[in-house]
Parts: C-alpha cells; structure tokens; sequence
C-alpha cells in the first residue's frame, strides 16, 4: 500500500463553510424564507421570556407587569434586528436581551432607597425607571466606541488566535442556561433534546419537493410535538401533586401569560414614566455594555461564518457595535428591563439548518414586531416550557462554539505559544466566572464587596463574563508574549486581508450599506 501524501491526511483550511445552500445575500423561496423567519421568532421568545420571568418579582411586578415586558422586550428587539440587518454589521443576527446586564439590574433591586418603598406596583415602577436612566446614560459606552471607530482600532489587535476563545465562550459560557435548565422537567427536556438531534442530523436527508425539510424545520417541529406531549402530561393531571418548581417548569399552564396579556398593546417610550438617573447606577451599567460588546463581537463573526461571509472588517464591527448602542437607548426608553445583544441560540440555528440568509432574520423581526403588539397570539407561543428551549440550546450554543474553534484552522496548534494561550484563556473564561457565580449564589453579593456599589457592579459584572473574560486574557498574552515572530503562527497573513473594507472583494458584496448610503458614509 502506498504511503499517504500530507494533503490526503489533513484538511486545508477553508475561509467560508461549506454546505450552505443560502448565505447571507442569498434567499430561500419566499413560502420557506417565512417559515424560517417565523422558526426564528419562535427560538427569540425563550430568552424573552426568561428574562422578565427572573426581574420582574424581584421589583414587585405582577403577571402583568412582566407581560408587558415581555411584549416591550419583544417589540424593540425586533426593531432592533431590523436596525442591525439594515444598517448595522447586516450580518443575519437577532438582537434580544441580553444576561450581561443581570448583575447591575440586581444591584438596583436592591438599592436600599428603592427596596424600601411598600408599595409592590410603585417599587416596579421606580426600579425600572431607575435601570431605564442607567440603561440610556450606558448607552453612550457603545454609541461612541462604535461610531467613532475606536472598537474598530481595538479590533486591530485580534488575532484568529485571540479570538477562538472569545468566540467558544459566548457558546461555551452559556452552559448554566441549558442542560440545568433540562434538568428542572427530563420528561419533556431530554425527549425534546433527543427529537431535535434526530430531525436535524439523522433524518436530514429526507426531502420534499428537493427541500430538506426535517433539517431545515427541525425546530419547529420538535417543538409542536413536545408542547403537545408536555400539554397531554398537564391535561391528564400527571403534575397535580409534584413541588411548585416542577409544575412552574413542567405545567402549560403555569406561565399566566395568556390570561394576563391584552388583545392588542403597542409598546411606547416612556410607557412606565419618566427614567430617573443615579451615577452609581449608570456606571455599573456601562460595565454590561462594555460586556455586551465583547459577546456580540464574538457572536458577530459566528454569524459570520454561519452566512459563509468574510470576517467582517474592522469598520464594519464598529458600524455594528454603535448601531446596537442605538439599540440599547431604545432599551432605556421603551423600558425592555434589560439591555440588548446578539441571540447566540439564532446565531446557532443558522449552522443547524444551514441558511444564513440575512431575508429571514428580516422576516423574524417582523414577527417579533407584529406579535407582540398582538399581545394574547405571542403570548400563546411564549407559554412553551422553558425546558423545552433549553434543551434546544444545548445544540445551537455548541455549535456557536465549535464555530470558534473552527478558526484554529488558520493558526499553528503546533506551538507551544499557541497551545498556552488558547487553553490558559479557555480555561480561565470558564473558571473565573463559575467562581463568581458560585460566590454571589452563596453569599447574594459578587466578590467585589466593598463601600463603593459601582466599583462592586463593574468588577462583578465584568468577571461574570466567560468570552470578556476569555479576551482579557487571550488579547493580552497574545499581544505580548513572543508577538514580534509569530505572526504566522497567529493566523496573521490570512486575517490581514478581512481588517479593512477594501481588502477583500467579497467585503463589498456583504456589508455594502443599502440604498447607496455608502455615498454619505464611506468605509475607511
């Protein structure tokens, strides 16, 4: 037998991911493109949902109160996206809430001047005006590092090196919002996880009409056939006398979002009153929207990869990140409770159905628009149990990270160098966190803990952050220790040509602004 030559042994690296029957200017039917935007609104909802579902209590809000929510933060994240598709990066990513905000949202909850006031409907009211004034006051952070192009400058010293754990984090570091969340109710999680599995990779092949449809509908799928077990298991009584947490998680009809929501409501600004302003707020603020930053910079060039693009430029990701600080001012008037970000879980639908097409993230934000003016019909599809997303998410987070360590590809793993710095950042991204959730979840403070609340929101929330975690580190080792003469091994020669718009032909076929807008705002 002959002796294997070198290039039957590995794999060539590869700039775009093939197997994309559509990428990002690339459009299905328009019978299919809506279907796969209305499979998109249907994943936004999980996080949607979540979020308001975890706040709205704690600032002694109602079912009502966290309906309304839900609908506002449905209503501007679909604008959003529609905003960021348009104008922003035009990568086909859904912008939705985001968890980065968590820490100093908590922190507000508990201010004692808010916490205090005995009133349950007036402490929601001035709690969420109070996040609503820091949110607008933090929104500068993203504003003007986007659209002054300094986060553009910043970028310039990313490497692919640097940023495989970046980009593996914002999966990776999602792990808590997933197999945990399974866990709460196996009967419908592990079903759902194994059904998906099975539609979307063993049963892709089966076509109708020369469409994958199994692959490409697997969620929607699964999910009709779990939420109708999950509701046989509510009807026949199977949860009657299990724990409150079991039915809460199991139940289709604990979710009060239904009863609770209007036929009709159009979220506005200043629908809750007048934002109220606090520096220590705002501050522990711009903290989540530095860390927001650095998650969707990541997911950004996921999505990236996903649509079969070019890393987007260095002009671009800037375009994008003061476009999504717009966002999040609309986030602080409209009053949405948290701040915004790229959906990682949609991001990982584009590699699992393999459409990247920018038209059906555009149709999602429709429908994220339309339904949640139409408050009982969202409400409907926002009742499915949360173990059934977050069984969901188990694969599309993955893949979101596999993508990251797809960019590996480019660099030398044969360096010890490269080897250090991937997994000490890796590594880090992932413990540093988990000791910091572990700390607040035993001690409800973070482990910055002293007299100034804003130092203790910017610390806490910064280190919450698997993928900022993941950039400190990786940024910094890999721009300092033995940069001079590795510049090959980074991965530098093959990303040198994606940093500027004009470096690669393609950059213009992706990210060129519609409507000849290009006159007013040429790319540098």
């Amino acid at each position: 037998m002959e002796p294997l030559k070198p290039e039957e042994i590995s794999h060539p690296p590869m700039e775009q991911l093939q197997g994309f029957e559509y990428c990002i200017d690339s459009n299905p039917s328009w019978g299919e493109a809506i279907a796969m935007g209305f499979q998109h609104y249907i994943l936004s909802l999980g996080t949607a949902v979540m979020i308001p579902t975890m706040l709205v209590p704690l600032m002694g809000g109602t079912d009502d109160d966290k309906v309304r929510v839900f609908q506002t933060l449905l209503f501007v994240g679909g604008i959003n996206t529609l905003i960021q598709t348009l104008f922003g990066t035009r990568l086909p990513t859904v912008m939705g809430g985001s968890y980065a905000y968590i820490v100093p949202i908590m922190s507000i909850i508990h201010d004692p001047s808010l916490s205090r006031i005995g009133d349950p409907h007036q402490r929601f009211l001035q709690t969420l005006r109070a996040i609503q004034g820091a949110m607008i006051v933090s929104s500068s952070v993203q504003i003007v590092l986007g659209f002054s192009q300094l986060w553009g400058l910043c970028s310039r010293f990313f490497s692919p090196l640097g940023m495989v754990p970046v980009i593996a984090l914002v999966g990776f570091g999602l792990f808590d919002r997933a197999f945990s969340v399974v866990g709460n109710c196996v009967e419908i999680g592990i079903p759902m996880l194994i059904l998906f599995i099975a539609l979307s990779q063993y049963l892709k092949h089966i076509e109708a009409k020369h469409v994958p449809v199994l692959e490409r509908f697997a969620l929607i799928m699964s999910i009709v056939v779990i939420w109708a077990y999950a509701h046989l298991l509510t009807a026949s009584g199977a949860y009657k006398h299990r724990p409150g947490k079991t039915q809460f998680n199991c139940r289709t009809d604990k979710a009060n979002l239904i009863s609770s929501a209007p036929w009709i409501k159009i979220p506005y600004p200043i629908q809750w009153g007048a934002p109220t302003f606090d520096a220590g707020h705002a501050f522990g603020m711009m903290a989540a929207a530095f860390v927001a930053m650095i998650e969707s910079t990541g997911a950004y060039k996921a999505a990236s990869r996903l649509a079969s693009a070019t890393p987007p430029p260095a002009h671009v990701l800037s375009r994008g990140i003061g476009w999504q600080g717009i966002g999040m001012l609309l986030d602080g008037l409209f009053g949405t409770g948290t701040g915004t970000t790229v959906s990682v879980e949609n991001v990982g639908l584009l590699g699992s159905t393999r459409v990247g097409s920018r038209r059906v993230i555009q149709i999602s934000a429709g429908f994220m628009i339309f339904f949640s003016i139409l408050g009982k019909f969202g409400a409907l599809f926002a009742s499915i149990p949360f173990p059934i997303f977050a069984a969901v998410y188990c694969i599309l987070f993955g893949i979101v990270a596999s993508v990251g360590l797809s960019f590996l590809q480019f660099t030398n793993m044969n360096s010890m160098r490269n080897l250090f710095i991937t997994g000490v950042a890796l590594f880090l991204g992932l413990s540093v966190p988990q000791y910091f959730r572990q700390y607040m979840a035993n001690s409800t403070h973070g482990p910055a803990h002293t007299g100034a609340g804003w130092f203790n929101d910017f610390i806490n929330t910064v280190f919450f952050s698997s993928p900022t975690v993941a950039l400190i580190v990786a940024v910094f080792l890999d721009n300092t220790l033995e940069c001079k003469d590795t510049a090959r091994d980074r991965g530098m020669p093959w990303w040198d040509r994606f940093r500027t718009f004009k470096g690669d032909s393609r950059n213009e076929e992706f990210y060129t602004l519609p409507f000849n807008l290009n006159r007013f705002f040429p790319p540098s």
